[in-house]
């Protein structure tokens, strides 16, 4: 190297030096900022638990409370529970914004590593990229299942495709358990749906070659390619009736689309979804009626066929109920309403 480039190379590294002390010195003051930070999410977290505790208290008071109150003094507890409501409330917006305990599952699976999102825009990023996620994953898995229907049929490939929805699944359990820890409200049934769909793939995935993984091939890829479809089809409507309801203040940043579920907030304008919907679950009924008549077939001598016609059966039950409560509930609410009009 000749001298100049030489002086050159000293004058640069000199010139790094000095923004290197400025590094340092600004990384000292973030770990002082981050041990305080710290101590202030920790004395927030107990005064909260004390204010719930407490509150919690003055609401059993009230109703282990003599009834023969004269009315002046129902009011003024009528009053007193309205604002301890409101604190309440406010304790609970509070709380978003602190960190909190994992659920059991995170803790199994992620360990005690911290999973809350503290700020609104890391919850919202988080969901955005959890719905960006199911979207391309499930135009891949679409493309998938119609290259295994029409193209190839080998069961190699099939248990590629069935390792992609038990990988999906998966992975979808996890991201919603964040989701739920975060605040999000993703109803109880449809988390037992995705546990008992990862159930479901796995004894897919591991089912031999034989006669009876043949006579259910064929209509299980059929299905994989019309579940696919609503998914996609459920997704775009769904995404864009969350929008308009966020943008209103009637739905929260953290609701999610989810799949194969009509709920209340979906009715506006939605309702043709519904023939899309009774069609799979009818579908996930046909599977399993299929399933048990193979389990009967003299061929038939693995376990997995008759495991899968039951889950199938469990899906199409669970489905349906709570597709017809939604319905019920709605049909129910819009009665009162045509009378007063």
């Amino acid at each position: 190297m000749d001298p100049s480039s030489q002086v050159s190379l000293q004058e640069e590294f000199d010139d790094l030096g000095e923004e290197y002390e400025t590094l340092v010195k600004q990384h000292e003051v973030y770990r002082t900022k981050l041990a305080e930070l710290k101590k202030i999410q920790s004395k927030c977290l107990s005064l909260l638990a004390h204010q719930n505790k407490k509150y919690k208290q003055l609401q059993a008071s009230f109703k282990g409370s003599v009834s023969g109150s004269s009315a002046e003094v129902r009011e003024e507890d009528t009053v007193l529970q309205k604002k301890i409501q409101e604190r309440q409330k406010s304790c609970k917006t509070m709380q978003e914004s602190l960190p909190k305990q994992n659920s059991f599952l995170l803790k199994v699976i992620i360990g005690q590593i911290s999973v809350s999102l503290l700020t609104r825009e890391e919850r919202y990023d988080y969901k955005e990229g959890y719905e960006r996620f199911k979207l391309y994953t499930t135009i891949i898995m679409l493309i998938y299942s119609l290259v295994n229907l029409f193209i190839v049929q080998y069961r190699f490939i099939d248990a590629i495709y069935h390792f992609m929805i038990v990988w999906y699944y998966c992975t979808l359990v996890l991201r919603e358990n964040i989701l739920r820890h975060n605040g999000s409200r993703i109803k109880g049934w449809w988390v037992i749906h995705h546990y008992l769909t990862v159930l479901l793939s796995g004894i897919l995935l591991i089912w031999p070659d034989s006669i009876s993984y043949r006579m259910f091939r064929t209509q299980f890829m059929v299905f994989g390619v019309y579940l696919n479809f609503l998914q996609l089809l459920q997704y775009y409507y769904q995404s864009g009736c969350l929008y308009r309801l966020r943008a209103l203040g009637e739905k929260s940043d953290l609701d999610v689309t989810i799949a194969e579920e009509f709920q209340t907030w979906m009715w506006r304008g939605l309702t043709f979804l519904l023939p899309f919907l009774f069609f799979g679950y009818l579908f996930q009924l046909y599977n399993a009626i299929t399933l048990y008549m193979i389990s009967r077939h003299p061929d038939c001598h693995e376990w997995m066929v008759l495991s899968s016609a039951i889950i199938f059966f469990v899906l199409f039950s669970g489905n349906s109920a709570t597709l017809s409560k939604v319905v019920i509930d709605k049909l129910s609410k819009s009665k009162p309403k045509s009378k007063t009009s």
